[in-house]
C-alpha cells in the first residue's frame, strides 16, 4: 500500500524500475534557463588547493573531499577494451590501480596489493567483533562512448534549470526529461564538458569508498570490524572478478558502490550472456561472381533483421521484459562477425533467447548451404537475487543502516549487472549500493556530490552496525 512503480534511465544498462514510497513534487518551479552561476570548469586546470579542509571532518560533511576526489579521478583515461585478450585489458587502467595502491597506503590501509590480475586490495583493521566485510568499485569506465580528455566540472548550488555543456554548445541536460535532476536543486553536480562521458561509473563509486576509508582510520575509535577495499578493472567489459578474487578478498560479505539513486539497494540484477555469432561466405572477384559469391554481410544482415525488431530489443522493452541486443557488426563480404547480448532476469527466459538466436541463424544458415554460420554464446553473469533471497543478511543490514540515516531504503532491480552479479554466484553475497550517478555511459551523465556524501555516510554506518 502506498508504493509506486517508477522507471527511470538507470545506471546499469538502461533503465531500472523500484518501488518506493512515493515522493511528491517539493512545490518548486522550474526555471527553463541556460544561464547559470558560472560553473567551475575543471579540465586542464588544476583543483583548487583548499588544504584538504577535510582533515578532522565530522562524517556529516564530506562534500569536499567527494567533489575533490571525483574530479581528479574522472579526468584519468581508464576505458576498458572488449576486444583485448590483456588483464586488465587496456594499460590505461593501471594509471587509476596505480593510484589507488598509492593512497590507500597513504591513508594508512594494511595488507595494499595489486594482484597479478589487476585489482587493488586493502585492509582497514576492525577494532571490534564482526564480520569481515567488503566494500568495492571498479576502475575502468565503459567503452561505448568517449573517455578520452574528460574535463569535469562542478555546477554548485544547481538552481534547477537546464545545463548546457561548454565543448557541446547544443546538447543540454533538463530536468524535463531527467526528473531526477529536478530533486536535486541546491545540491552540487558534476558533468563532463558535453564531448565525454563523465566516468561517474564508476569513479564515484571509488571516491566514496576512498573518503570512507580515510575517515574510518583517521578516526581508529570508530566501531567496525575487519573491512577488505578492492577496486576492480575490466567491470564494464563482464571481467571485472577474477576467479581468484573471491579467496584473495576473504570477506563474509560485500558491497559494491555502483548504483544510481541516492537510497537504493540493489538485490537483483539481469542475467546475462555474450553470444558472436560469426558468418563465412565464399569470396570470389566481383566480375566473376555470378552464381559464385556468398556475400556474408548479407547473410549476417538477414539475421539481425530477423530477430525480433518490434519486441525483445532494449528501446522496446522495459521493466522485466530481457531482450536480444546486436551491439557490433565488423567484417567484409567474406566474413562477417555480430555480437549481441542477451538479458533475462529469469534462467529459463535467458536460455529461451539464447535458443531464438541459434534457431535463427541455423534458419538463415538453411537457404545458403555453401556459407557456414556460427553462434557461441558464453554465459556472462547471473541475477544475484538466486543467492541473496537465500540468506538477506548484506541487505538486511544495509537496510538498516540507511533508516539510521534517516533514508528510506529504495529496493531497485536493474536491468543490467554488476561485479557483486558475479562475485554473488561466486559464494560472496555482493548486493549494490548507490553512488549517485546518472545518465551513465554517455555525455549527460551526471551526479550529486551530495548522494556521495549519503553513500559515504551508508558505508561508515554499515561498519559500524556490523560490530552489533
Amino acid at each position: 500500500p502506498g508504493h509506486a512503480v517508477q522507471r527511470r534511465g538507470g545506471p546499469k544498462g538502461g533503465g531500472v524500475f523500484r518501488k518506493e514510497n512515493a515522493r511528491k513534487n517539493p512545490g518548486f518551479s522550474v526555471r527553463k534557463t541556460r544561464v547559470f552561476r558560472p560553473p567551475v570548469d575543471i579540465g586542464a586546470q588544476a583543483v583548487p588547493d583548499r588544504g584538504q579542509p577535510w582533515k578532522g571532518q565530522d562524517m556529516r560533511d564530506f562534500d569536499a573531499e567527494l567533489e575533490q576526489r571525483l574530479v581528479r579521478y574522472a579526468a584519468i583515461d581508464s576505458q576498458s577494451d572488449m576486444d583485448s585478450p590483456a588483464q586488465p585489458s587496456t594499460m590505461v587502467q593501471h594509471a587509476m590501480l596505480d593510484l589507488m595502491v598509492r593512497e590507500l597506503a597513504d591513508i594508512g590501509a594494511a595488507d595494499v596489493t595489486k594482484t597479478p590480475y589487476g585489482t587493488v586490495i586493502a585492509t582497514i583493521p576492525g577494532n571490534r567483533p564482526g564480520p569481515t566485510i567488503g566494500f568495492l568499485a571498479h576502475v575502468d569506465t565503459a567503452p561505448q562512448f568517449n573517455a578520452t580528455g574528460v574535463k569535469p566540472r562542478v555546477i554548485r548550488g544547481y538552481n534547477g534549470g537546464a545545463i548546457s555543456f561548454p565543448d557541446a554548445p547544443d546538447l543540454v541536460l533538463s530536468p524535463d526529461d531527467f526528473p531526477y535532476l529536478a530533486t536535486k536543486i541546491g545540491e552540487d553536480i558534476v558533468t563532463a564538458s558535453g564531448t565525454t562521458l563523465l566516468g561517474a561509473d564508476d569513479k564515484a563509486g571509488i571516491a566514496i569508498i576512498m573518503t570512507a576509508a580515510r575517515h574510518l582510520l583517521a578516526n581508529p575509535d570508530l566501531p567496525r570490524p575487519t573491512i577488505r577495499i578492492a577496486f576492480t578493472p575490466d567491470e564494464e567489459i563482464g571481467r571485472g572478478v577474477d576467479t581468484r578474487l573471491p579467496s584473495d578478498l576473504a570477506v563474509d560479505f560485500a558491497y559494491t558502490f555502483d548504483g544510481g539513486d541516492a537510497g537504493e539497494i540493489v538485490y537483483e540484477t539481469f542475467s546475462a550472456d555474450f553470444a558472436v555469432v560469426t558468418v563465412t561466405g565464399v569470396s570470389i572477384h566481383p566480375g566473376e561472381a555470378t552464381g559464385k559469391l556468398v556475400n556474408a554481410i548479407h547473410l549476417a544482415s538477414r539475421i539481425v533483421q530477423t530477430l525480433p525488431q518490434a519486441t525483445m530489443t532494449p528501446e522496446t522493452t522495459s521493466l522485466r521484459g530481457g531482450f536480444i541486443h546486436a551491439v557490433d557488426m565488423k567484417g567484409s563480404a567474406d566474413q562477417m562477425v555480430v555480437r549481441f547480448i542477451l538479458r533475462d532476469f529469469e534462467r529459463d527466459g535467458l536460455a529461451a533467447k539464447g535458443d531464438l538466436l541459434r534457431t535463427v541463424c541455423a534458419a538463415i544458415a538453411a537457404t545458403e548451404p555453401r556459407a557456414r554460420i556460427e553462434a557461441q554464446i558464453t554465459p556472462q553473469y547471473r541475477n544475484m537475487r538466486y543467492w541473496l533471497e537465500r540468506d538477506m543478511t548484506p541487505v538486511d543490514l544495509a537496510r538498516d543502516a540507511l533508516r539510521d540515516l534517516d533514508q528510506t531504503p529504495i529496493e531497485a532491480v536493474i536491468r543490467g549487472g554488476t561485479d557483486g552479479s558475479r562475485l554473488t554466484e561466486m559464494g560472496v553475497p555482493c548486493p549494490n549500493l548507490f553512488t549517485g550517478m546518472q545518465n551513465v555511459h554517455g555525455p549527460l551523465e551526471f551526479v550529486s556530490v551530495q548522494d556521495m556524501a549519503l553513500a559515504a555516510r551508508l558505508m561508515v554506518q554499515i561498519a559500524a552496525r556490523a560490530t552489533g
